[in-house]
């Protein structure tokens, strides 16, 4: 079989940024000689299955094109393969994209990265709920960021990063404080109340908000960000210090790193790469190196 490189796309991405870079980034690939396979799917079930059908014609690589959610949905595909993975961001936030250095505006420079970008594994994290587990690639958000990360996808204008601090501003208008039980690693659980516990393996969500400032995608932690119960003028307060990536030294907030957090709490609801994933109670681990992107050279440095 002729080796080729099979592009995955979401044409819904990104309010339809997704069809866009589909159709720059095969132009690319094309034109620089390659032989490239396009799938492309109509909902996120058939973007799954697409992916399985992709992988098993042997790609040298696949590339996916859509959002941090695009990837995350095909996960449990593209982890159970040795086909590295090269993402043409094309979704509101791409925050994956941000972790790792890729091109988050050029998708024909972000296609070329399965020609001549290098290998990089890194964690996948998994969150288990009553309703079944989800690989992310990451933060899991709990708490005020999980409604804010609701009521971001119920909206339908603006785009991109304004569009979730427009949420932002909404729930805060409604900030109730959450009575939390929190397990971290083999500690017995305990009552932790707060705003919210962010749990991550990369550094920000919501389009570059850097909750989890100083994760890294290959250590083989989880970054948990606990910020303690606060009024709407307090956490007012912090979030430009969460924009800065400088809230961590603050006393209501807790930075812990960790291999396995379990959360639960009357009402909450959980969201992982911006997609709901459950409610009430979770259990978050991580998977080391469990799949490999193609990055900028320098994205190590």
């Amino acid at each position: 079989m002729t080796e080729h490189i099979a592009v995955l796309a979401n044409p819904f991405a990104g309010k339809g940024r997704g069809r866009r870079a589909s159709a720059i980034a095969v132009a690319h690939l094309r034109a620089r000689g390659a032989e490239v396979r396009v799938y492309a799917g109509a909902s996120a079930a058939d973007t799954a299955r697409l992916a399985a059908t992709a992988i098993d014609e042997s790609p040298r690589t696949l590339v996916v094109v859509g959002g941090d959610g695009t990837l995350a949905g095909v996960l449990e595909v593209v982890c159970a393969a040795t086909v590295p993975v090269v993402l043409v961001p094309a979704g509101t936030g791409n925050d994956l994209a941000r972790a790792l250095r890729l091109p988050r505006e050029d998708a024909a420079a972000a296609a070329e990265l399965a020609l001549t970008g290098e290998r990089r594994a890194i964690d996948v994290g998994e969150v288990r709920t009553t309703s079944g587990a989800r690989k992310f690639l990451t933060i899991a958000a709990l708490g005020f960021d999980a409604k804010v990360s609701d009521r971001t996808n119920r909206l339908r204008w603006p785009h991109g990063a304004p569009r979730y601090y427009l949420a932002l501003l909404i729930e805060l208008a409604r900030l109730r404080p959450m009575l939390f039980t929190l397990s971290i690693d083999a500690e017995p659980p305990r009552i932790a109340p707060g705003t919210l516990i962010a749990v991550g393996s990369t550094s920000s969500y919501g389009g570059g908000m850097p909750v989890c400032a100083g994760a890294l995608p290959d250590d083989g932690l989880l970054d948990v960000v606990h910020v303690a119960p606060l009024g709407r003028m307090r956490l007012l307060r912090l979030f430009p210090l969460m924009l800065r990536g400088r809230h961590l030294a603050r006393p209501e907030v807790l930075h812990r790193r960790a291999q396995t957090v379990t959360v639960s709490a009357p009402g909450l609801v959980v969201y992982a790469d911006g997609e709901r994933t459950g409610e009430d109670e979770c259990t978050i681990s991580l998977l080391p190196a469990a799949i490999t992107l193609m990055v900028p050279k320098e994205s190590h440095d």
